[in-house]
């Protein structure tokens, strides 16, 4: 799963963009798994876990469906919602890069990306520079942005999904001189930011370490740490596309941020989507 699909959804004040950043990932962790499915009734139970209230929630679906991320559909009686086929495709790609995160070494290379948009069609300047922030390109120039190589191939395939790739150039290879590649680093994305969010997923998610690995946690529990901890992981891998850990400041917080991601998944996942089967059975049963 990504961050992507939820960004479309306009400017909505920051408790409705968090809900609809929960069901987004909600929809990415289970709707997959049933078919691409999900009843209304089963998403409000799940977001009632979460102390969310139902009408917000239906809002908040209503708002996924105008942007075209969800798609209501009647199964076995119930009303529902499914993923839109191109969101599901953006998710498949999230996947690989949230939960098989890697980090680039400066062997890798760099990809850049040179785009030219006429005056006229703004549109695809603006869709150009919104793909390439999310997929965490930095700006080297105007019209110049580059990104760790690893990130070449997802870069190419998001062009053409978007129907961009006619306003782009990209390239891959060696910096091969001049200056200091990690001053040039820190001109082309913001540190500071990145360090302050991998700080705030630190100071979330650590003190539910000990619980979560130790089994006290019952899949209702886990559900409500799990779900909010991989939301607000899930933008992070795209802010920081795998920067090669030796042109970034010693001591990177990415490092501990991901070791913490990942020791939180491998206890969570599997209670959390227990909890998530028990939920979505208990809402198909009410509409038989």
């Amino acid at each position: 799963m990504t961050e992507g699909p939820e960004a479309t959804a306009g400017s909505a004040s920051g408790r409705d963009t968090r809900l609809v950043q929960l069901i987004t990932t909600i929809f990415g962790m289970c709707a997959r798994a049933e078919g691409n499915w999900l009843s209304i009734a089963a998403v409000v139970a799940m977001m009632s876990d979460l102390g969310a209230d139902a009408q917000a929630v239906r809002s908040s679906i209503s708002r996924l469906k105008r942007r075209g991320v969800l798609c209501s559909e009647r199964r076995g009686g119930a009303a529902g919602y499914r993923l839109a086929e191109d969101v599901l495709e953006v998710l498949a790609e999230g996947d690989v890069r949230i939960f098989g995160r890697a980090r680039a070494t400066e062997g890798d290379g760099w990809v850049v990306v040179i785009f030219s948009v006429p005056e006229s069609e703004r549109d695809k300047r603006h869709a150009l520079r919104s793909a390439l922030t999310r997929l965490g390109f930095g700006t080297a120039a105007p019209g110049v942005w580059i990104a760790p190589g690893i990130v070449a191939g997802e870069a190419s395939r998001t062009m053409r999904r978007l129907g961009l790739s006619d306003y782009v150039d990209i390239f891959t290879g060696q910096h091969v001189a001049f200056g200091d590649l990690r001053a040039k680093v820190s001109t082309w994305w913001d540190l500071d930011e990145l360090t302050e969010l991998y700080s705030e997923f630190l100071l979330a998610y650590r003190p539910a370490l000990y619980s979560a690995t130790t089994g006290e946690l019952s899949p209702q529990q886990a559900f409500r740490i799990y779900v909010p901890m991989l939301t607000q992981w899930r933008r992070l891998p795209y802010r920081d596309p795998g920067i090669p850990l030796t042109l970034l400041p010693p001591a990177w917080k990415g490092e501990a941020a991901a070791m913490l991601f990942g020791q939180l998944e491998d206890a969570l996942r599997v209670p959390a989507q227990r909890h998530t089967l028990e939920v979505i059975h208990e809402a198909a049963s009410r509409t038989r």
